[in-house]
């Protein structure tokens, strides 16, 4: 499902830019202009954009959706990171996290109004998927994420709401702006790119033979297992998972991070570790541990003591693991707990996307 309405002008290439501005009876360096106020001062409203003639800036307005994305409220936990509630174009809502440390500002952003994938112990795909997020709301997210920064983000992770990989088209968009040299100009190994493990999605990132980092959902180190967290139908063999995976290190040149989430009495067990271990030095790949952040659900984190053993585990393999630090849980904003606002109190099933679209 897309937007049918006006261009998002946060997504138009350079040659589009150009071709807006003959088109709306101005010089071509008008474009180079619009395009400073995007790519260096991130600003989408074209009524911002001073050095423009005020009646130029009005003709901009009414082309185009400018800007798409606006921002409701926030919300920031005691530990500094956060998350805004940013409405779209139809009155649709999504959450965008911002996780500051001294060292680097990172930006979670979203792909989808919802999830189809669902997983269960996830608030974001609770509802299912309403609709693919355009390429033009997406960079407007990370244009506003820089506006509160005070700068560029250093690192962008989509592991926001939805399964980016499912909005493939307009997600390579999104990467393409924000890695071009006339753009945003970001280096590929300072975006993350998340997934369930959606294979199709995979074999398409990989073949673009960028240094973006992979960083898959796996949460369990057995199909049994999986198939407790990750329903039918967008849940596909772990094997499967790891060949592409494979693959996707040897075209990308990119190390694949594993993604776990721990849940108690679930997938946190010791022999859990021990073959979640395994599959990680076989493949190659980093363990990233995440301590399960509570939704309100049924499902709980480990004891730390538990945690604690899991990790040991791991190192005491030889596999390469980190711990995920917990960052904006007071706030709803840590992994997992991030979702969506439709426009409607209840979802309907027939308003709900399906993943085929």
């Amino acid at each position: 499902m897309t937007l049918k309405s006006k261009t998002i002008l946060a997504g138009c290439s350079r040659s589009e830019l150009e071709a807006a501005v003959l088109a709306l009876g101005q010089p071509k360096f008008r474009a180079d202009q619009i395009a400073r106020w995007l790519y260096q001062n991130f600003t989408a409203d074209p009524m911002a954009m001073p050095n423009l003639p005020r009646a130029f800036r009005e003709q901009l307005k009414n082309s185009f959706i400018a800007p798409a994305v606006r921002k409701l409220n926030a919300a920031t936990a005691p530990d500094g990171a956060g998350k805004l509630r940013l409405e779209l174009p139809d009155s649709e809502q999504i959450e965008l996290a911002l996780i500051p440390t001294p060292q680097r500002n990172t930006a979670c952003l979203s792909t989808q109004v919802g999830c189809p994938v669902r997983c269960r112990f996830c608030a974001s795909g609770a509802h299912g998927l309403i609709r693919n997020l355009q390429a033009g709301e997406m960079l407007e997210e990370f244009m506003l994420a820089a506006r509160e920064f005070g700068a560029k983000p250093d690192n962008v992770v989509f592991m926001g709401i939805g399964e980016g990989l499912l909005n493939f088209s307009e997600l390579k968009t999104t990467l393409d702006r924000l890695t071009g040299p006339e753009y945003f100009a970001m280096s590929p190994r300072r975006i993350t790119v998340s997934t369930s493990g959606y294979l199709p999605g995979i074999r398409q990132l990989a073949a673009l033979k960028q240094e973006f980092t992979l960083a898959i959902s796996l949460h369990a180190p057995d199909d049994e297992t999986r198939a407790r967290l990750i329903p039918d139908p967008l849940r596909f063999p772990i094997a499967d998972i790891l060949h592409e995976a494979d693959r996707y290190r040897e075209l990308a040149g990119r190390m694949v991070t594993l993604e776990y989430a721990l849940i108690a009495d679930l997938n946190d067990a010791p022999e859990h570790a021990r073959k979640l271990a395994a599959i990680a030095l076989a493949h190659h790949t980093k363990v990233n541990l995440i301590p399960y952040n509570e939704t309100g659900g049924p499902f709980r984190r480990p004891a730390p003591r538990v945690i604690e053993n899991f990790t040991r585990i791991l190192k005491n393999s030889g596999a390469a693991v980190t711990i995920r630090r917990e960052r904006g849980s007071a706030a709803a904003a840590a992994c997992g707990q991030l979702t969506f606002f439709s426009r409607e109190k209840k979802v309907s099933k027939e308003k709900r996307a399906t993943w085929e679209e």
